[in-house]
C-alpha cells in the first residue's frame, strides 16, 4: 500500500519542483499538438462552399426530378446537365478560392462553351433532343444557358484576371483541328430527330465537342507532373457522372433515335451517340481509378492535391 501511494504522490512531487519555464514549454507544447491536430482535421473536410455547391445542385436535381419532370425517366437527361453546371461550379470555386488559373485549361472551357453553343441552337427552339417530360419545356434549356454564363465568367477570370497564373505554355494541345473533326464527324453522323440537317448537326456537333473537351484538361495535367488540385479534380469527375447520366438515358432511347442510314437496317447515328459517351468515359478511365483511390483514402478532398501518378 505504501508502495503504491508513493508512486501516486512522486509525479506531483516532481511538478512542483519543475521550473516554471519548463512547465511554460511542457504546455505550449501540448497546445500545438492539440492545434494541430484540430488543423489535420479541419483540412479533411470539404469547405463549406463546396458542400454548399453539392448540396444546392442535388437539390435541384431531386426537386427537377419529383415535382417537375413527376418522376419520369427522361428527367435523368435533364439531371445530367445539372451536373454539368455543378462540374463548373466547382471549377469556379477552384479560381475564387485559390486565387489563380494554375491548373486550368482555358482550352477546354472554350471547347465546353462550343458545345454548349451547338446544343443550344437546337434544344432552344427545336424538342428532338429534349426530355419528353415537363422539365424539357424550360428548365434544361435554363440550366445550359447558366451553364454557359458560368463558362464565360470562368474563362475571363483565367484569360485576364488571372492571365499572369495561367499555364498558358503547358495548356497547348491544338484544339481547331480536334473542333473540325467534330463537325466533320457531325455532318456525316447527324440523326434526323429533329428533321433539319443542319441543326440535327450542329446538335450532334455539341455532343462530340463535350466529349474531347476534357482532353485539353487531362492535356494540362499531364504537362504539370501529374498533380491536380482538388476542385478540378471534382470538375472532371461531376463531369463523368454528367456524360453517364446522359448515356444511361441514350442507351435506353437507341430504339427511338432515327437517321437516314447509310446501310439499310444499321443506324449508324444511334451507335454513334452511345460511341461517344462510351469514348468519354474511356479517357477518363484512367483518372477515374486514381481519382476513387484518393478518395477511399483520404476520403472527400478538399483543397488538397491529388496525384493522378500514371498521367506524370
Amino acid at each position: 500500500w505504501a508502495g503504491g501511494a508513493l508512486k501516486r504522490i512522486v509525479p506531483h512531487i516532481t511538478l512542483l519542483f519543475t521550473p516554471p519555464s519548463r512547465l511554460n514549454v511542457l504546455t505550449m507544447s501540448s497546445s500545438m499538438q492539440s492545434s494541430k491536430s484540430a488543423l489535420a482535421k479541419a483540412s479533411k473536410a470539404p469547405p463549406a462552399n463546396v458542400m454548399a455547391a453539392y448540396g444546392v445542385c442535388m437539390t435541384a436535381a431531386l426537386a427537377v426530378f419529383h415535382f417537375v419532370a413527376e418522376g419520369e425517366f427522361s428527367a435523368i437527361l435533364t439531371m445530367s446537365v445539372i451536373m454539368q453546371c455543378l462540374a463548373v461550379v466547382l471549377l469556379l470555386l477552384q479560381s475564387h478560392s485559390s486565387g489563380s488559373a494554375a491548373g486550368i485549361s482555358a482550352r477546354a472551357l472554350g471547347l465546353e462553351a462550343l458545345a454548349l453553343v451547338c446544343r443550344l441552337s437546337s434544344t432552344l427552339w427545336l424538342n428532338g433532343y429534349l426530355p419528353v417530360d415537363a422539365s424539357g419545356d424550360h428548365v434544361f434549356q435554363a440550366v445550359d444557358i447558366c451553364t454557359l454564363v458560368l463558362v464565360f465568367g470562368l474563362l475571363y477570370q483565367v484569360l485576364v484576371v488571372q492571365r499572369s497564373t495561367y499555364q498558358e505554355a503547358d495548356d497547348s494541345l491544338p484544339v481547331v483541328p480536334v473542333a473540325l473533326a467534330c463537325f466533320v464527324l457531325a455532318t456525316l453522323l447527324h440523326a434526323d430527330m429533329n428533321d433539319r440537317p443542319l441543326f440535327d448537326a450542329l446538335w450532334m456537333a455539341g455532343l462530340f465537342l463535350g466529349i474531347v473537351a476534357v482532353l485539353p484538361q487531362l492535356w494540362l495535367i499531364s504537362r504539370t507532373t501529374g498533380r491536380v488540385e482538388a476542385l478540378t479534380s471534382h470538375y472532371i469527375a461531376v463531369m463523368a457522372v454528367s456524360r453517364l447520366l446522359s448515356g444511361t438515358f441514350m442507351w435506353h432511347a437507341r430504339f427511338d433515335l432515327t437517321c437516314q442510314p447509310w446501310v439499310d437496317g444499321f443506324n449508324h447515328a444511334s451507335w454513334a451517340i452511345l460511341g461517344a459517351h462510351l469514348v468519354h468515359l474511356l479517357l477518363l478511365a484512367d483518372f477515374a481509378y486514381y481519382y476513387v483511390k484518393c478518395v477511399v483514402q483520404q476520403g472527400l478532398p478538399s483543397l488538397a492535391q491529388v496525384d493522378i501518378g500514371c498521367l506524370v
